[in-house]
C-alpha cells in the first residue's frame, strides 16, 4: 500500500471507530457527530495528515512519539477502547488485520529490547 493510500486508510478506519463511540454515547443525528467528537475527529485526521513516519509504522499506539496532545491522547484511547472490539462487527478483515498486525509488533519491540539488553 503507498503511502498516501495508507494515510487514507487510517484516517476513514479511526472516523468510523470515533462514529461508533458516538452513536452509542451521545445523541448526535443518523450520520452525524456530536460537537465533542467532531473535533476529536478532525484532530485525529491533521495528526494523521502531518505524520511523518505514516510510511514505516503501524499504528499510533506503537508509535515512539506521541503526537496528540495528552487530553487528545486521553480521549481517542477512551474511543479506541470502546470501538476497537465492536470493529468486528463493522470490518471484520480489518480488524483482524489490526489485531495479527499489533501482535507482531509487539513481539518485534519485544525482541529489539532483548536484543539490545
Amino acid at each position: 500500500m503507498d503511502i498516501h493510500a495508507k494515510r487514507e486508510h487510517e484516517k476513514r478506519i479511526v472516523t468510523d471507530m470515533i462514529h461508533l463511540y458516538c452513536r452509542h454515547h451521545h445523541t448526535p443525528q443518523k450520520d452525524a457527530l456530536c460537537p465533542e467528537c467532531r473535533k476529536l475527529q478532525e484532530y485525529a485526521v491533521s495528526r494523521s495528515d502531518a505524520c511523518p513516519f505514516m510510511e514505516q509504522k503501524t499504528f499510533c499506539s506503537n508509535c515512539r512519539v506521541h503526537c496528540y496532545s495528552p487530553q487528545m491522547q486521553n480521549r481517542i484511547r477512551i474511543v479506541m477502547r470502546y470501538s476497537g472490539p465492536r470493529m468486528i462487527f463493522i470490518h471484520p478483515i480489518t480488524a483482524v488485520r489490526h489485531l495479527i498486525a499489533s501482535k507482531t509488533e509487539k513481539r518485534r519491540l519485544k525482541q529489539h529490547r532483548n536484543d539490545t539488553v
